[in-house]
């Protein structure tokens, strides 16, 4: 299949049969994973804040420094979580958190260590994070990144995106970093050795030019990193946020992650978000392209404080897995296959 310009994905968004863009993204999957695995990661998302100066309208999760529930994560109880973790099989820690005005380089190199000492892999921090330490420390990205990952960072999570379309960034986080620097945080950490994911927080009625912006810059970055391990697209859920408004439908994401599928073809791997869209829509997006079902989510806070709480255990994962007619299988952050389930 030739590679789809921005016009025409644009005008495939609006225009093109939702079983015809199924079938298409469904091809495009089996040319990249031919084999029929559907894996997933054990892991857990540890906020380590929930301090955030940011204060995006689109969030249910951030606090102020003097609010009664703010908080910044003790050793003893990040070894419990980490500990519990790994009882269940997991194999990495999401690392994540607001950005903190008072808390300095030390204290994230000081808790990397600690975590590191406790055998599991960090998938940790976002874009805006690393550029906030960085303007904090009035150091470079690229040393921020250095002294993280020689603390015990591995990989970096693609959270912070939203759209990566200005004009919309300024309505919803006008304090979070543009959409350049969003893209040279990660190019700079790709350039270093790490890998990162890629996501996108979409709304209903965004415009498809907006979208298809958001697919096109991330695919021209890969096309020069080739450090995006997967694309993950999940839709903003407005209920208890300043934003609100409507949710996005099942039909709307699905058609979207198609597209993803389609126009992203240099992306190895695209998640499904059940997490948002509840197991039967995630079951479903895997023919529509998706290849990966994210994770178990032992512990997920920021989409839950909007009000979604889907939940399922390793054996629901598969269970839906089967279903939709994979083999389930556990993996890591890099889509090695640890394991694959009967």
């Amino acid at each position: 299949m030739n590679r789809i310009s921005f016009s025409e994905a644009a005008d495939m968004y609006k225009n093109a049969d939702l079983y015809e863009l199924a079938f298409m993204a469904d091809g495009v999957r089996k040319e990249k994973h031919p084999e029929g695995i559907v894996s997933y990661v054990i892991d857990r998302n540890i906020n380590y804040t929930n301090v955030c100066s940011c204060k995006c309208s689109f969030c249910a999760f951030y606090r102020d420094e003097k609010d009664g529930d703010a908080y910044v994560i003790d050793e003893k109880t990040l070894r419990q979580k980490i500990e519990e973790t790994k009882e269940l099989g997991g194999t990495q820690i999401l690392l994540q958190g607001g950005l903190h005005p008072s808390l300095r380089l030390g204290f994230y190199e000081d808790m990397l260590k600690f975590i590191k000492s406790l055998d599991v892999w960090v998938h940790g921090f976002s874009a805006p994070e690393i550029a906030h330490i960085a303007k904090l420390e009035q150091m470079s990205v690229e040393d921020v990144i250095n002294r993280l990952t020689a603390a015990g960072l591995d990989s970096i999570p693609g959270a912070g995106a939203e759209l990566l379309v200005d004009s919309e960034r300024k309505q919803i986080s006008p304090n979070k970093i543009t959409s350049d620097r969003w893209l040279s945080v990660m190019e700079k950490a790709h350039g270093l050795g790490l890998k990162t994911t890629a996501t996108m927080m979409f709304k209903k009625n965004d415009k498809p030019e907006h979208i298809v912006e958001h697919f096109d810059k991330i695919r021209e970055l890969q096309d020069r990193t080739g450090g995006f391990t997967a694309f993950i697209p999940w839709p903003f859920q407005p209920d208890n946020t300043e934003l609100g408004g409507e949710h996005v439908s099942a039909v709307e994401y699905l058609r979207l992650l198609a597209l993803a599928r389609i126009y992203l073809d240099n992306v190895p791997n695209i998640q499904v978000s059940w997490v948002t869209q509840g197991p039967k829509v995630g079951q479903t997006a895997l023919r529509f392209g998706g290849n990966d079902f994210g994770s178990l989510m032992i512990e997920e806070n920021v989409v839950a404080a909007c009000g979604v709480g889907f939940r399922m255990s390793v054996a629901e994962i598969n269970n839906n897995i089967r279903k939709a007619g994979f083999i389930p299988a556990q993996r890591d952050m890099q889509y090695n296959i640890l394991r694959y389930f009967d």
